[in-house]
């Protein structure tokens, strides 16, 4: 029966241990897959930091060699800038030089000026001077003749003043003993009297205090006998009350201790069971979670392994096509660049030009100030602070550093204008004076071309027979004949065509504006001069 008995209990402990075996098996094949994939992921991120390393290497390569050209590009920049600098320096200052010495040249012309107003100052002071001394003494002579005078009766009055003080003194001195002795006298009165009622106020108030005194004792004596009699009645009838009260609160304070203690070791127990149940629970839950945790990790991995390949490839195609689109950004920058310094050289040999015509003003003030008010000022300035809503003005914002060389060019452009309108109106000028001395040499010369025109000096005399009298009587009919001028009728102002002015109408010939000019000869003129063109 033996022998059975332990067959029997030999089975389930070999299960059991095939079992712990299998479990063991199993743990170990999980660590090694776990081990191999923490490997794999090292190897990966080693393999990615390697990756990184060299492509930052070779990024800060290229950013070295960019910046070594750009630094080569901007040193010449900024050399030629500063050889334009120095020029434009050298031109400022020898403006600056120029203006100094005008300056001060004005300076001595001035010191001269203020020297000579200096001296003659100086010389209207002496005399000043003198005449206020004069009028010094003068007044000096006449303040000591006042002073003596006043000096005379001061002493007078106060003699007198002297006199009534000492008067006045003595009566003083004898009223204020009198009135000392009357003080002296009242105090001496009041001081008895206030002795006197002193006394007998304090003899009043000690008698009412000894009453007083008196009355409260017995009072005192009776209510503290009564106290105490109330107070032994109190304890002998609460004596047998107060130890039955003493012995209950110790057994109370006995048994209270007792639940704590009893509480507190059912509350352990049950702790401790519900402790051990949640750290089954757990276990089992953080097996089953670590067992997944294990298998999502390797998917990611693999995951994460599949990404970084795939983004290797396309950084590298980016970073090729970085670098050929910074080659070409390059070469076309370099072009711009090129084009941008052909441009600046061209305008700086204009400005060289530009500056040889300038004046001297020009050369000191090169801007003209504005021409606007101060309020006029101030609306323009909102407006320009004002955001702008049109892409035109926009636009127009992003050129605010242009607005000196637009002062000028609008300058420039305006005197242009103005010497164009002043070139029209002298070549207008001069194209009026031509006609004129056309008109003036026409009528000074006998030509065929000018005998067909109509001329003022070139007029027919047609004598007549009729009287003088009866001439004058058919003044009217002999005015009215077209084929005969009479000397007088162009002195008078007869309608005709003017040859200057080529409009018909009062004759107003420059060349016959006088009395006594005869048609057909030059006129002789009243002063003997000769006739002015307009």
């Amino acid at each position: 029966m033996s022998d059975k008995r332990r067959s029997r209990a030999a089975a389930p402990m070999a299960a059991e241990d095939g079992l712990l075996q299998l479990q063991s098996q199993a743990l170990a094949e999980e660590e090694e897959a776990k081990t191999k994939g923490e490997m794999l992921t090292r190897f990966l991120k080693d393999k990615l930091a390697k990756e990184e390393r060299s492509s930052t290497l070779n990024l800060h390569k290229l950013r070295t060699q960019w910046r070594t050209v750009l630094r080569v590009v901007k040193d010449k920049e900024l050399r030629e800038d500063i050889e334009i600098f120095s020029q434009t320096f050298a031109r400022v200052m020898d403006c600056k030089d120029s203006v100094i010495e005008s300056l001060a040249t004005d300076l001595e012309e001035a010191e001269e000026q203020h020297a000579q107003a200096l001296r003659s100052h100086l010389y209207n002071i002496d005399r000043l001077l003198q005449l206020q001394h004069s009028r010094l003494t003068c007044l000096e002579e006449g303040y000591n003749a006042q002073l003596e005078a006043l000096k005379m009766e001061l002493e007078a009055e106060r003699r007198t003043i002297l006199e009534q003080h000492e008067r006045e003194s003595c009566y003083l001195r004898d009223v204020a003993l009198a009135t000392e002795q009357n003080y002296a006298k009242n105090n001496h009165e009041a001081t008895l009297n206030f002795q006197s009622a002193r006394d007998d106020i304090k003899y009043k108030s000690q008698q009412e205090k000894q009453y007083s005194r008196l009355q409260l004792g017995g009072k005192v004596e009776v209510l503290w006998e009564q106290f105490q009699r109330a107070m032994q009645s109190y304890t002998e009838a609460t004596e047998h009350q107060k130890i039955a009260f003493e012995a209950l609160k110790q057994k109370d304070k006995k048994s209270s201790r007792e639940i704590e203690m009893q509480a507190k070791k059912l509350q352990k127990l049950q702790d401790l069971v519900t402790a051990t149940k949640g750290q089954i629970a757990a276990h089992l839950r953080e097996s089953e979670k670590q067992n997944q945790r294990v298998r999502e990790e390797k998917e990611s991995v693999l995951r994460q392994l599949q990404e970084f390949k795939n983004e290797m490839k396309q950084a590298r195609a980016m970073a090729h096509g970085s670098l050929a689109r910074l080659t070409t950004q390059s070469s076309a920058a370099l072009k711009a660049l090129a084009q941008v310094v052909e441009k600046a050289q061209r305008i700086l040999r204009l400005a060289e030009m530009c500056r040889k015509l300038e004046t001297e003003e020009e050369k000191v003030l090169p801007f003209y100030p504005s021409s606007l008010a101060e309020g006029e000022q101030r609306d323009a300035q909102q407006v320009l602070e004002e955001t702008p809503t049109e892409p035109l003005a926009q636009a127009m914002r992003d050129y605010v550093g242009l607005e000196r060389f637009w002062q000028r060019f609008n300058k420039v452009k305006l005197e242009e204008q103005a010497l164009e309108r002043e070139r029209a109106a002298l070549s207008q000028r001069n194209w009026h004076l031509r006609e004129l001395l056309r008109q003036y040499l026409a009528g000074i010369s006998v030509s065929q071309e000018v005998l067909s025109e109509p001329n003022a000096l070139l007029t027919i005399e047609r004598k007549s027979c009729v009287p003088a009298d009866l001439r004058r009587a058919e003044g009217g009919h002999a005015q009215g004949h077209q084929g005969t001028k009479h000397p007088d009728s162009l002195l008078e102002g007869d309608a005709h065509p003017d040859p200057i002015r080529g409009s018909t109408g009062t004759a107003e010939n420059p060349l016959l504006a006088d009395e006594g000019t005869l048609p057909g000869t030059w006129g002789h003129r009243k002063d003997g001069d000769c006739p002015e063109l307009p």
